[in-house]
């Protein structure tokens, strides 16, 4: 069995790494912005460990910090001129912000080392690391929901004008949820740096922010299991649909078509509904017995 496990390790890894940029997307989705910069924030997060370990040798998860929080610095500086904007106009210019990360990448040669990238990184992110660091953000997510802060982020997403008339600062909880939401992405790809040996500019262009975003939605923005239900299928199903051979790709687009026509509030939400009507129903039931009898 560990023998087992461990072939498909990288795998794994992988669901995790992308279950904390779909994290990172959720935050900001549920307060009600469309900002998706989460992989200009990886890419910073992940240049910053790269650098600081392969040509300064500075201690792995003192390089991951760093990396953190300067795309939290980055996102939260990104927050105030893009909380002015909404809808498809703020989509456009978080885009706009990754391909020009992407081009810093591949151009400044003496620092990214252009679109060769940065190898020999020390893999210190282990299996067993990235566990226990998804683990905690998913704690901290569902501890931000039990607060006024994330219900706040709910009324903000559901309608501005109604949050503003119960004196939510709008403005304010969006700059915020982009600030958290860059530090989770840094963080995310600060590890992915320091787990993968090499990284290189087109690792944090359009694919990641698809995949990102497409494990978000998937997974359901509200749960804190979302994320993770996300990034594990669209992770892995490429690997059930191989035995379709030639038509792996109109096989799995189907299937998350069918998932998302029928689950529309992402997977880990539906469920939770599901559940919650259910003991609903149950609870409608007994009440029903006991006044019969």
């Amino acid at each position: 069995m560990i023998d087992y496990l461990l072939s498909y390790s990288s795998v794994l890894d992988h669901v995790l790494i992308y279950a904390l940029l779909a994290m990172s997307q959720a935050v900001v989705l549920r307060a009600g912005t469309f900002s998706i910069g989460t992989a200009a924030y990886a890419a910073v997060g992940a240049y910053t460990a790269a650098i600081l370990t392969v040509n300064y040798a500075w201690p792995a998860p003192l390089a991951i910090a760093c990396g953190m929080v300067l795309a939290g610095v980055l996102s939260a500086l990104m927050a105030y001129p893009l909380s002015r904007l909404r809808g498809v106009f703020q989509a456009l210019a978080t885009l706009a912000l990754v391909q020009v990360m992407v081009t810093i990448a591949q151009n400044w040669d003496s620092v990214t080392n252009g679109v060769l990238g940065i190898s020999g990184i020390p893999k210190v992110a282990t299996t067993g690391w990235l566990v226990v660091i998804v683990a905690v953000c998913m704690l901290l997510t569902w501890t931000l929901g039990k607060y006024s802060l994330g219900r706040a982020m709910d009324v903000i997403r559901a309608d501005e004008t109604v949050a503003v008339s119960l004196g939510i600062r709008v403005a304010y909880h969006q700059r915020l949820a982009m600030a958290l939401s860059g530090l989770i992405a840094g963080l995310a790809g600060a590890l992915h740096a320091c787990n993968s040996y090499a990284i290189s500019p087109e690792e944090f262009g359009f694919g990641m922010l698809v995949h990102a975003l497409a494990s978000s939605v998937l997974g359901g923005t509200t749960s804190i299991w979302g994320p993770l239900v996300g990034s594990a299928v669209l992770t892995t199903l490429p690997e059930f649909v191989r035995v379709f051979a030639d038509y792996r790709g109109v096989v799995q687009g189907a299937l998350l078509m069918m998932i998302i026509i029928y689950l529309p509030h992402g997977i880990a939400d539906t469920l939770r509904s599901w559940r919650h009507d259910r003991r609903v129903r149950r609870g409608m039931a007994r009440s029903a017995k006991g006044g019969a009898a």
